[in-house]
C-alpha cells in the first residue's frame, strides 16, 4: 500500500540520486501524523471550550494532584513557555474562572496557581474526549505493535529529552 510519503521519497530518489531520502519514510510520516493529531486534539479541546494552550496548563495542574496547584515557574517548565507567555495564560484562565492565583501560606512572596472546580471539570472532560479519539486511532494496532511503536518513539525522543 503506497502512500504520499512513498511518492515523495521516490520523487527525491529520482531528482537527487546522490541523496539517501530513507529518513523521510519515518520523519515525514511522524510530521504528517503530528499535524493530524494536532487537529484532532484541537477538536477535542474546542468541544469543551478550551484552546490547546489552556488544556496544557489545566492538565499540568490536574496531574499535580490535590490541591491541584503549582507555581508559575513549574507551569512554565512543564509547558515549555516563557515567563511572559505563562503570565498571559494564567491571566486569561483566571478571567475565565478556570484557575485562581493566591499567595503560598508558607511564603507570601510565592504565587501559586490553583485549579478551580470549573477548571477541573473542563480539563477532565477534554481529557476523556481526547483519549476516546486517540484510542480510536490506535484501534487497528495490536498490543505488541503499540508497545513496539512506543519503544521506538521513546528512543527517537531521548536525544531531545536529554537537552
Amino acid at each position: 500500500m503506497e502512500d504520499e510519503v512513498d511518492r515523495i521519497v521516490a520523487a527525491w530518489r529520482r531528482e537527487r540520486p546522490d541523496l539517501d531520502p530513507e529518513p523521510l519514510h519515518v520523519f515525514s510520516r511522524i510530521s504528517r501524523l503530528a499535524r493530524h493529531l494536532e487537529l484532532a486534539r484541537r477538536a477535542a479541546f474546542a468541544s469543551r471550550g478550551l484552546e490547546p494552550w489552556a488544556f496544557d496548563v489545566l492538565s499540568a495542574l490536574r496531574r499535580a494532584g490535590a490541591p491541584y496547584e503549582l507555581t508559575p515557574g513549574v507551569l512554565m517548565s512543564q509547558t515549555l513557555v516563557s515567563s511572559g507567555t505563562m503570565t498571559n495564560r494564567i491571566d486569561r484562565l483566571v478571567a475565565a474562572g478556570l484557575v485562581e492565583r493566591h499567595g503560598d501560606p508558607k511564603d507570601r512572596r510565592v504565587v501559586v496557581v490553583r485549579l478551580t472546580a470549573p477548571g477541573a471539570e473542563a480539563v477532565d472532560a477534554a481529557m476523556s474526549d481526547l483519549l476516546d479519539r486517540e484510542s480510536t486511532l490506535l484501534a487497528d494496532l495490536d498490543g505488541g505493535t503499540r508497545a513496539a511503536l512506543t519503544d521506538a518513539l521513546r528512543t527517537l525522543m531521548e536525544p531531545f529529552d536529554r537537552s
